[in-house]
């Protein structure tokens, strides 16, 4: 538990898109939080809400994760504020659309930060302490796209199947521990993330997509549950498991029609 008598989550990507539903989903719920992100004026205004809101204790962190020492850093004032975190979301997450060898180096290095290091080291740091309680839950952002190779995104694809793989595993290391890791794997949604990942354009968001909320709602009830991966919608269910009984050759065709104009 939390230092007050609240629960306690820590929630990256905060500041917006699924990120700022779970954050509201989790204050609805009892959740005192942590909401980290690099906004710090969004993060203010979304902590102030919550607090008058839903009566919980709401601290923002701006923090930017793509910095290789940002999770050590939130870890370390996490244990001076004598917090101790029940729920860890590892939201914060970024793409870029574009031919590999046309992307700047420095995008690819940060998204594989965002995307990859700080979720990992975040779980890392704090997940021996949620064993040594026998409790705690942690969240991670994956997305359809970890099923697939993704043309035209290809590091973005590469990192979601990590988050996918990475989380599917811990689950099963935690099995009977009292800890549960669960992998969120929307499909298209109506977030921030095409327009800063230059896809809006694309096939993938001109066709259906899912509300932020949605997305969240179901993130929230997985992890309660406990359920290793969870895929909302039945669309997106469909095209994500369908992509394994398909040649590899052609889901690979596929998702370069999407993310083409």
């Amino acid at each position: 538990m939390s230092s007050g008598r609240n629960p306690l989550s820590l929630v990256t990507g905060a500041s917006g898109g699924i990120g700022e539903e779970l954050a509201r989903i989790l204050a609805r719920h009892g959740y005192d939080l942590v909401l980290v992100a690099r906004s710090a004026d969004k993060l203010a205004a979304l902590a102030e809400r919550l607090e008058l809101d839903h009566g919980i204790q709401v601290r923002a962190v701006a923090k930017d994760l793509a910095r290789p020492d940002a999770a050590a850093e939130i870890h370390e004032w996490l244990a001076a504020e004598g917090l101790t975190v029940d729920v860890l979301v590892n939201n914060a997450g970024m793409g870029l659309l574009g031919k590999f060898a046309e992307i700047g180096i420095e995008g690819d290095v940060e998204m594989l930060r965002l995307n990859v290091e700080a979720p990992t080291l975040l779980t890392r740091l704090l997940l021996p302490s949620m064993l040594e309680r026998g409790s705690g839950r942690i969240l991670s952002l994956a997305s359809t796209a970890g099923f697939q190779p993704g043309p035209l995104m290809a590091v973005y694809y590469a990192t979601k199947a990590y988050v996918l793989s990475f989380s599917e595993a811990l689950a099963n290391e935690v099995a009977g521990t009292g800890v549960t890791v669960t992998a969120l794997c929307p499909g298209p949604t109506e977030t921030g993330f095409s327009s800063r990942a230059g896809s809006e354009q694309s096939r993938l968001f001109k066709g259906p997509t899912m509300d932020a909320r949605t997305a969240a709602e179901a993130g929230y009830a997985a992890l309660m549950a406990g359920k290793p991966v969870v895929v909302p919608g039945f669309r997106n269910r469909i095209l994500a498991f369908g992509v394994r009984l398909a040649p590899r050759r052609v889901v690979t065709q596929i998702a370069r029609r999407m993310n083409e104009s």
